[in-house]
């Protein structure tokens, strides 16, 4: 079994092409600067090793006994939760789906799990890694799995997945005939599975002649910096000039010299999300560097609000016990339905409590056309706004 967090990283990685292949320079601006990760990353990593524990014992030949006893180590681990399991088990499940796909196209399909792929056909000195690669009758499909719960992500149109597709192209060219490739990403926390198919042609067409030349771009520093969505994980999202200008140019029509037309306000509303993700990234920047000294003009580090909280909850009811009665210091309330559903599993909770899990309309919220929730009728937004505004 394969040790994600140690796992190396190219510059130029798959995870990255959809900024780099963008905003071609930033990878070179990149180098040599700390690689940074969090708690939900390192969950992530967490669920692709217990998730590759169910393969090796389901289709790698890991004893019975084997698998149960690294599982048992694994469930001491500070990330491991019935909730996680019950998400692992469902990616788990409907990559056996597909295996059982490619085993109706053929009886002896090819299986490989955490796979490195190498990706210096199209792109200078990088490789990435195939959660799952599955080939049978002259499909390949390349199986993706994210655990976040944040953002949906769809595999149309998906950089990491496409290369992902050419590096496992590379392994069988030379000895099967490959056809169609799909590129699938699970996201089992958001009940989204999504593919793309392509011809290995199509594919072959993709990289030569898009991933290629921006390759060798990126590579050697060249290009123009452009802004956009993709900054987002960009090493220097804090310090870019592009990034900053962009953020800075507020639209401006003139349709009126003092009153903002809808039009107007509708350019805004597209900018002010990304302007209010840049300001923060730019005061957590501010605030780590001035921390160990940097020096900010007009600004200085102090100790925010506080709290109070007890060091130690049994001896304060230790110390009380005796001048009040239990009920007067505890109140006893029902768990949170996302902590309940951590203790005893989603599943369980949606068979037990079914009809006593409500949720009641959101509170209305301006967001982008592209957005895929379905628009609600100007009198029921009404309704809403009024009941909030008591």
């Amino acid at each position: 079994m394969t040790a994600h967090a140690s796992r190396a990283h190219a510059n130029l990685s798959a995870s990255g092409a959809h900024r780099w292949l963008v905003c071609t320079p930033s990878a070179s601006m990149e180098k040599g600067l700390a690689d940074t990760t969090s708690e939900f990353a390192k969950e992530g990593t967490f669920a692709h090793e217990l998730s590759e524990l169910f393969f090796a014992h389901q289709h790698q030949g890991m004893t019975k006994r084997t698998f149960n006893s690294k599982f048992k180590k694994m469930k001491e681990n500070d990330f491991y939760s019935e909730e996680l399991l019950q998400h692992v088990e469902e990616y788990v499940d409907l990559v056996t789906e597909r295996i059982n796909a490619a085993k109706a196209r053929s009886k002896s399909p090819v299986l490989m799990f955490e796979e490195r792929l190498d990706l210096t056909d199209y792109v200078p000195e990088s490789f990435g890694t195939g959660d799952v690669i599955v080939y049978s009758g002259g499909v390949l499909e390349i199986i993706d799995l994210k655990f976040g719960k944040g953002i949906e992500v769809s595999a149309e149109n998906n950089s990491q997945l496409r290369l992902y597709g050419l590096g496992a192209l590379s392994i069988f060219d030379m000895i099967e005939d490959v056809e169609e490739v799909i590129m699938t990403i699970i996201q089992p926390r958001l009940d989204n599975v999504s593919s793309e198919a392509m011809t290995a042609d199509e594919l072959r067409e993709w990289g030569a002649e898009f991933v290629k030349p921006r390759a060798e771009m990126a590579h050697n520093g060249e290009g123009e910096f452009v802004a956009g969505d993709h900054c987002r994980f960009c090493k220097i999202k804090h310090t870019c000039r592009a990034r900053a200008e962009k953020q800075l140019a507020v639209p401006n029509k003139l349709e009126d010299p003092n009153l903002l037309t809808a039009d107007e306000i509708a350019d805004i509303l597209f900018q002010a999300d990304e302007l209010q993700k840049w300001a923060k990234d730019v005061q957590d920047f501010a605030l780590e560097k001035a921390q160990v000294g940097t020096f900010f003009e007009g600004w200085k580090v102090v100790e925010g609000r506080s709290t109070r909280k007890y060091a130690d909850e049994e001896k304060v009811l230790e110390r009380l016990k005796g001048a009040y009665k239990p009920e007067v210091l505890m109140e006893t309330k029902l768990l949170s339905i996302s902590k309940l559903e951590m203790r005893v599993g989603k599943k369980t909770l949606a068979d037990r409590l079914g009809e006593l899990i409500i949720k009641p309309p959101g509170k209305p919220t301006l967001v982008p056309e592209s957005d895929k929730r379905p628009a609600v009728g100007v009198e029921t937004a009404q309704s809403e706004f009024d009941v909030i505004g008591g």
